[in-house]
């Protein structure tokens, strides 16, 4: 396992970050554990989760199989989402950030965590009122590193601006969606967090599993699987130019001589901009399928096959 510089600051995080979405929903709390055990012995020491993931069991899970480690890994989640009834249990003012970070903490069993992050941008509350109550976080020492999801390139910058213009703490690291057939921050994104020191923390390596290449376009989805129980994902990827493009990737992995998975997940890290691939799983059989793509160094004649990929599903952002 290879670890590397947050964006400009001097934490150290390992290339692939442990994604824990699926703790609580399609795995239960004996999986997971087993799960964190498999990425711990393979030298994972960053660990990403969101207080809106299962209603908060992933947080509650997430903590109690990190909770012997705790201070030898980078625990990262987020706050944005609505977790509750009223008008004010989500987005980001300062209301909403002062509670959820107390939740988050409580369901985490810990004092502080090493990266707080938006989960996206929030158009209804000034982004100063934002950032400075996340600069209060990070000087009552609740809170680390600071960063955002699912920003755009404008929002990106208007926010690290305001950062500097105020002297407040300020974004360190983007989380964007990423893979072989989504690459929209190619053009904007990825050049900004270069320019400005900005880590990346890519989600989606594998498309939800469809880089893995077990769904075929003339079946419906697997029951259990993200496509099944998640209409987002189903509305993003399960398109006949996906498929198309999945088709053309399956021969282009088997003549490298690795899985589906590997290659995809190796095509992330390879580039530089890139900090970290978020990788998920329900099974340690999972995982240990992944893992080895950190071992995994393309080729000039393949990498240029992969890049065409985008190609063939029209450059469209999904």
């Amino acid at each position: 396992m290879q670890y590397k510089r947050l964006g400009r600051t001097g934490l150290k995080v390992s290339e692939i970050c442990l994604g824990t979405m699926t703790f609580g929903s399609q795995a239960d709390e004996q999986a997971s554990r087993a799960i964190v055990r498999r990425a711990l012995d393979a030298g994972v020491n960053f660990f990403d989760t969101a207080n809106v993931y299962n209603a908060g069991v992933s947080e509650e899970l997430t903590g109690r199989a990190l909770k012997d480690v705790r201070r030898e890994i980078v625990l990262a989640t987020k706050v944005h989402g609505k977790m509750g009834p009223g008008p004010n249990d989500q987005g980001q003012s300062r209301k909403h950030i002062m509670d959820a970070i107390e939740q988050s903490l409580r369901r985490l069993g810990t004092d502080y965590i090493d990266l707080y992050q938006v989960h996206r941008f929030d158009p209804t509350t000034p982004l100063e009122e934002t950032l400075r109550a996340l600069d209060d976080l990070v000087r009552s020492g609740k809170v680390r590193y600071l960063g955002a999801s699912n920003y755009a390139a404008w929002q990106l910058c208007t926010a690290l601006w305001t950062s500097d213009k105020f002297g407040l703490a300020r974004y360190d690291c983007l989380q964007p969606r990423y893979n072989l057939i989504s690459r929209a921050i190619d053009q904007e994104v990825l050049p900004l967090c270069q320019a400005q020191g900005v880590g990346v923390i890519v989600y989606n390596p594998l498309a939800g599993g469809m880089l893995t290449g077990k769904h075929q376009r003339q079946a419906p989805p697997a029951a259990g699987t993200r496509f099944d129980i998640n209409p987002m994902y189903h509305n993003r990827y399960w398109q006949e130019r996906v498929f198309d493009a999945v088709d053309r990737f399956r021969d282009i992995a088997a003549d490298t001589g690795h899985s589906m998975a590997q290659v995809a997940l190796a095509w992330s890290l390879a580039n530089p901009v890139i900090t970290s691939a978020i990788l998920g799983a329900s099974r340690v059989d999972q995982l240990e399928e992944t893992l080895p793509a950190v071992d995994i160094a393309l080729g000039a004649e393949h990498m240029g096959q992969l890049d065409e990929l985008w190609e063939i599903v029209g450059r469209r952002e999904f």
